[in-house]
């Protein structure tokens, strides 16, 4: 990899997350060797995918590259890399550009879609975890309208702009509502010749109430919100099969739909030799101490999504959020250097900041630890935290200037098919 190696240990981080960008924040300017490997040269804003994939938002406006994040930071080294193993036995990270040598390996490769072992749910749905993913959401949203105009079966038509997302989380919820006010407030004026009312969003959960990891009071709200904006909320139902065009559930409900939005789960993205089950817990995640030490492993560590560090707040492991992988990633990097100066390390806690998610224009619903608020204040403030947590001056101006554009024309600029997507049916 034309990596030196310097009289400073070295430092292997992998993932260029919130968790992964924070600790190499926190090394930056310590006499440590870091080296970052990621498959993308970028860092993604996830929170923000679903605008991508409604066309509120174009990709590079929630992208920014890793190399410029550290660029002014000495002794630190990125490589564009997919990691296929992980030698425990000789400290050595094995890519697909080649090995390296680490002194302390920290591993924050994040989380993927879990299709909890359904293969046809897999292939014929689309997620939206990366931004090539959106892309591909974004084009298919697009191209089902342009079908529907085409075509003279009225059924089709009505599959081609239906459209369920099966999951009720914060993300399942914001994309419902952006596709609601696509449908009440753009289609129209882009499809005149096309009878958009009879678009159908349908949101299904399995549990008895959306956003479950809210209070009581948001996830009723959130509901009321969706209602309002036309979106059907299917509650006590789970999807057990999607072949392209029809969806099952385990009642007597079925949908027609050329388009399922799987957002019903993730969990850990493992790399071989970290995958044995005595250090994998509950989701594919990687069984951590209160120093984020891989269960066995002294200079092993793990934060984010991958990681599960179980207190006795959460007895399941922290959520896999934002913050709390950023909260690690700051932790990792002081106790990283408590460690090579043989200082006793210091255990995390977590300071919980409390959730939110927006469900539309004027509607959101935000949980802090003390106040818990929604509307048009909570959508506000929804703005703003996000807005904060954006990397980059560029990316946070394109992304205020296209909101406040957005909500003054109730418009989305970027509804572009740049690359058209064709689901591959399954057989």
């Amino acid at each position: 990899m034309n990596i030196p190696r310097t009289s400073f240990p070295r430092v292997v981080i992998i993932g260029g997350g919130f968790a992964g960008v924070a600790l190499a924040r926190k090394l930056s300017k310590q006499e440590v060797q870091v080296v970052l490997l990621d498959k993308n040269n970028y860092h993604t804003f996830q929170p923000l995918l679903y605008q991508v994939s409604t066309g509120g938002l174009e990709p590079d406006s929630i992208a920014y590259p890793i190399r410029k994040i550290l660029k002014d930071f000495p002794n630190f080294h990125f490589r564009l890399a997919n990691v296929e193993e992980i030698n425990t036995l000789e400290n050595k990270v094995l890519t697909d550009i080649g090995e390296l040598k680490f002194d302390y390996l920290v591993v924050a490769s994040g989380a993927v879609t879990n299709y909890f072992g359904n293969s046809e749910i897999e292939k014929n749905s689309m997620a939206m975890k990366t931004i090539p993913e959106s892309l591909n959401l974004r084009s298919l949203i697009l191209e089902n309208f342009e079908e529907a105009l085409l075509t003279s079966d009225l059924n089709e038509r009505n599959a081609l702009m239906n459209f369920v997302i099966v999951g009720g989380g914060p993300t399942g919820v914001e994309l419902a509502g952006a596709l609601a006010e696509i449908k009440k407030g753009i289609l129209p004026k882009d499809y005149p010749d096309l009878d958009t009312r009879l678009a159908q969003i349908h949101i299904i959960q399995s549990s008895n109430c959306i956003l479950k990891g809210m209070s009581d009071q948001a996830s009723e709200k959130a509901e009321d919100f969706l209602e309002k904006l036309g979106v059907n909320v299917w509650k006590n139902v789970r999807v057990t099969n999607y072949d392209g065009k029809t969806v099952t559930t385990n009642t007597d409900l079925t949908f027609e739909t050329a388009t399922l939005v799987w957002a019903a789960g993730v969990k850990g993205a493992t790399i071989k030799g970290l995958d044995a089950g005595d250090l994998i817990t509950k989701g594919a995640r990687l069984l951590v101490n209160e120093f984020s030490q891989v269960n066995g492993f002294q200079n092993i560590f793990a934060v984010g999504d991958i990681a599960n560090m179980v207190t006795n707040e959460f007895p399941n492991g922290l959520p896999m959020m934002a913050q709390p992988a950023i909260q690690q990633g700051k932790q990792l990097g002081e106790n990283m250097v408590r460690l090579i100066d043989n200082q006793p390390m210091l255990p995390f806690v977590y300071n919980d900041k409390g959730a939110m998610a927006t469900i539309g224009r004027n509607k959101a619903v935000v949980d802090l630890p003390k106040f818990k608020f929604q509307g048009a204040f909570a959508w506000y403030v929804w703005m703003f935290i996000h807005l904060f947590f954006l990397i980059g001056f560029r990316n946070r101006m394109i992304v205020f200037i296209n909101w406040v554009y957005n909500y003054v024309r109730f418009d989305r600029e970027a509804r572009l098919i740049i690359r058209p997507y064709k689901k591959r049916l399954k057989k």
